[in-house]
């Protein structure tokens, strides 16, 4: 039988910084951490780096646009997040660089989170393939967090008066090699589908896709199950604050 996966040291958490490429990235399971997290005081603030204006065949970008992002800050209000920041990077064609990295420094020198969490940059994750913009937005993720910690990296950002800020966890959501988990409440797991069911016009437009109460308690009974919990939230963690690997 394989060992059952820890859960994840987060009593010292503090300030959680949630970087995803569009609206409803978050809320397909994880926003029920970030209910826990909220619960108990946690400050966690949303970075969205596209406003997911490509996201609705029936529905013109322009549209669209309004759409997910109202969607979007009602959602986050279902698990206790009201500090929700949205960039202006292309949806469906988001690019990893040097301006996206800058961006997403940025944010973590502002809000100086001691937890990022991202998801998955693979090109297989959890749920299969992973599509372009998720595994953009995860590694441009990665980079920002040492791009932040580094003075001499966006020296420009110096200019504007913030400095280089240590992040000391770095969460990953959808990682086939979860190695924590946040085992989560029945409250918190009804707050997880709340957020969901806030997408209500983008779900609409995904025929055959699941109801939210369907889907999200079924994910979190899974992933419980690698932790012998009822329901869990499972993360790839790295303690980026710890000697490396081979020094331990």
């Amino acid at each position: 039988m394989p060992d059952l996966l820890p859960a994840l040291p987060d009593s010292e958490f503090r300030r959680v910084l949630c970087v995803v490429a569009h609206p409803d990235d978050v809320e397909y399971g994880t926003s029920s951490a970030v209910a826990m997290w909220t619960a108990r005081g946690v400050d966690v603030a949303y970075l969205v780096l596209t406003r997911g204006e490509a996201g609705m065949d029936a529905s013109p970008p322009d549209r669209t646009r309004e759409v997910r992002t109202r969607e979007q800050v009602t959602g986050s209000a279902a698990v206790g997040v009201t500090d929700v920041t949205f960039l202006e990077h292309p949806d469906g064609v988001l690019e990893y660089g040097l301006p996206l990295r800058r961006d997403i420094a940025r944010r973590i020198r502002e809000y100086r989170p001691d937890v990022v969490l991202t998801g998955s940059w693979e090109l297989e994750f959890v749920a299969g393939l992973n599509m372009a913009d998720h595994r953009v937005a995860g590694l441009a993720t990665l980079d920002a967090v040492r791009d932040a910690g580094n003075r001499w990296v966006f020296t420009e950002l110096l200019d504007g008066g913030l400095e280089p800020w240590q992040v000391r966890w770095l969460l990953v959501s959808g990682d086939s090699r979860a190695t924590h988990g946040v085992e989560v409440t029945p409250d918190a797991l009804q707050a997880g589908i709340a957020s969901l069911e806030a997408h209500e016009e983008y779900l609409a437009g995904l025929p055959g896709h699941p109801a939210p109460k369907d889907m999200l308690p079924m994910i979190a009974a899974m992933q419980g199950r690698a932790m012998g919990v009822e329901h869990a939230v499972l993360f790839r963690t790295y303690d980026l604050q710890a000697p490396p690997p081979m020094l331990d």
